[in-house]
């Protein structure tokens, strides 16, 4: 059975069919937000603090970390983001001991984080593209750690879902010849707005069958994107995450801090029985019963934690290659 290691200082998670639905969070991330990313050029750091809590406390089992600015005093990203990638990693690694993913489009980056980084991280990401794979597949090997795929290359982002499975199989394959296993590919097949293609949701769900029975991988994807541009997007997210986990989905980079969509992985966790004699979901009912009487639903969790009720992982050693 294919399972994905990920690991911090002290703690391992592991991405698997066989395993919880693997929650990553979004929310360290300064795209499309514009307050983040002018606090980020000024040195200020309390919401990448902020958010690093308050994820794993809702649930995060692993943190994406991206340092996307493009700072109005300079704009050149391969000068900035290595620097602003090693101080924002370990920053949060100084506030929890939860895994990390580096998420960069920029290789300097990529491998500043690296370097910084405890454990195994994950690395996001690789694509298609022949000048992609040659920069980033030599760092995942030398590091030894797992990386996300996304299925598009030269010829960009098809809406043929056979196109794009071919371009995550070449993936797996070229990562073969750098001695990189499928077990530490974890392919992101893109999920299209489903307000756009209304094919989108049964797109991803046929794929993810696909990379699971004929390459044996692991699959993420961006969770939100299902309902880009539709109205209560929250709904739609909720419903598309239990159907891509019955279809052997295995993690999505998201908002933990949202009620109703964790909500609804911790049931389908249950449903799938990968919440031994429904554990997690008893914790997780506490949390809810306490939103119930006012909290809100990051609070809840927050308490919850602080009261032990929060569990984050498999716990192990350190692991380098």
């Amino acid at each position: 059975m294919t399972r994905t290691v990920i690991e911090s200082q002290t703690k391992t998670v592991t991405i698997g069919f066989d395993e919880p639905f693997c929650v990553i969070g979004e929310r360290i991330n300064p795209t499309g937000r514009k307050k983040l990313a002018a606090e980020l050029e000024a040195g200020d750091f309390s919401t990448v603090e902020k958010d690093a809590l308050e994820q794993v406390a809702c649930g995060a089992m692993v943190l994406d970390i991206n340092a996307g600015v493009v700072y109005n005093s300079n704009p050149n990203p391969n000068e900035t983001e290595p620097p602003l990638m090693t101080k924002m990693i370990q920053l949060v690694q100084g506030l929890t001991d939860t895994p990390l993913c580096i998420d960069s489009s920029v290789p300097a980056a990529l491998e500043a984080g690296l370097a910084a980084a405890n454990g195994r991280p994950l690395l996001n990401s690789v694509t298609g593209e022949e000048d992609r794979l040659e920069l980033v597949l030599p760092l995942v090997k030398k590091y030894n750690v797992p990386v996300v795929a996304i299925s598009n290359d030269d010829t960009g982002i098809s809406e043929d879902p056979d196109v794009r499975f071919a371009v995550a199989k070449k993936i797996v394959e070229r990562a073969a010849d750098f001695g990189i296993p499928a077990h530490d590919i974890v392919v992101d097949p893109l999920v299209m707005p489903v307000g756009a293609m209304a094919t989108a949701g049964q797109q991803v769900f046929a794929l993810v069958r696909r990379l699971r029975d004929e390459l044996g991988v692991n699959t993420t994807c961006g969770a939100s994107n299902i309902s880009f541009g539709l109205p209560n997007r929250h709904g739609i997210n909720a419903a598309f995450l239990p159907m891509a986990i019955g279809a052997g989905m295995t993690s999505a980079i998201m908002n933990p801090v949202r009620q109703v969509e964790m909500e609804a992985i911790k049931a389908a966790n249950m449903l799938m029985n990968h919440d031994p004699n429904g554990g997690a979901w008893i914790e997780f009912s506490k949390v809810l019963e306490a939103t119930k009487e006012g909290a809100t639903f990051a609070d809840a969790a927050k308490a919850s934690m602080a009261a032990g009720g929060g569990r984050g992982g498999r716990r192990g050693g350190r692991r380098r290659g």
